[in-house]
């Protein structure tokens, strides 16, 4: 059976970091969509103080929405996790299930600034202080991607738009009321929220609940196994 995919890179990334998933994917006869979140990727010329995560869960809408796309495998990684979160909320109907790649997985009113860690909150702090319209993004080495791709990786990754990480999500349980559900945790980067968001949910009946043995860029270290669970997620 083959399936539509929106996979939802994380902050300081672009659509380029799926690459490899994606070929494999549409080499399995699947339909592939990689957007780029605004003021980053290719489009981090568009970078300014107005865009926000609202402005984020917007491109994906609007993605699924031009494109007619129904039954939607939508993937977030990271960050993404607050997109599709927040797409969660405004296309349910559209989406066949949703995974959560060693992401944030985020309740009402909450914010990347009080999930993620203190060095982040840091360095949002000295962002906002500087006037800065986005937050540095972390060495390719800190996410524990392999070695012989840190290079590449720390090329194309650009600031984050800042208001993404400080705004407060609106969610009224969408979510929840998806039947498929999946989270991946990789195991190799060491990350105390994201083993709690994993712990939980294992408890969850209704998620699936997986493990890789690589760092934080699982898209990037292990294509082949994160091709293999997005289709399980789908079945």
């Amino acid at each position: 059976m083959s399936c539509t995919f929106v996979l939802v890179h994380g902050a300081w990334h672009g659509g380029w970091c799926w690459r490899r998933v994606a070929d494999r994917l549409r080499a399995g006869g699947h339909v592939v969509f990689t957007p780029t979140l605004t003021g980053l990727g290719e489009r981090a010329h568009q970078l300014e103080s107005g865009i926000g995560l609202a402005t984020h869960i917007t491109d994906i809408v609007n993605v699924m929405t031009c494109e007619g796309l129904g039954d939607v495998v939508l993937c977030g990684h990271s960050y993404g996790g607050f997109v599709i979160s927040g797409v969660a909320e405004q296309m349910p109907g559209a989406i066949r299930a949703l995974v959560f790649l060693d992401a944030f997985v985020p309740q009402n009113g909450e914010s990347v600034e009080q999930l993620t860690s203190a060095a982040v909150r840091e360095t949002i702090r000295a962002t906002v202080q500087r006037s800065d319209l986005g937050i540095p993004p972390r060495p390719a080495e800190a996410f524990g991607v392999n070695p012989a791709d840190r290079a590449w990786v720390d090329r194309l990754c650009v600031p984050q738009p800042i208001a993404t990480f400080t705004d407060a999500i609106a969610l009224t349980g969408a979510r929840e009321r998806i039947a498929r559900k999946t989270y991946i945790r990789a195991k190799s980067y060491a990350n105390p929220g994201f083993d709690r968001a994993y712990d939980a949910l294992r408890q969850d009946a209704s998620w699936r609940t997986r493990e890789v043995p690589c760092g934080h860029d699982v898209m990037v270290d292990m294509p082949d196994r994160l091709a293999e669970m997005l289709v399980e997620a789908g079945a």
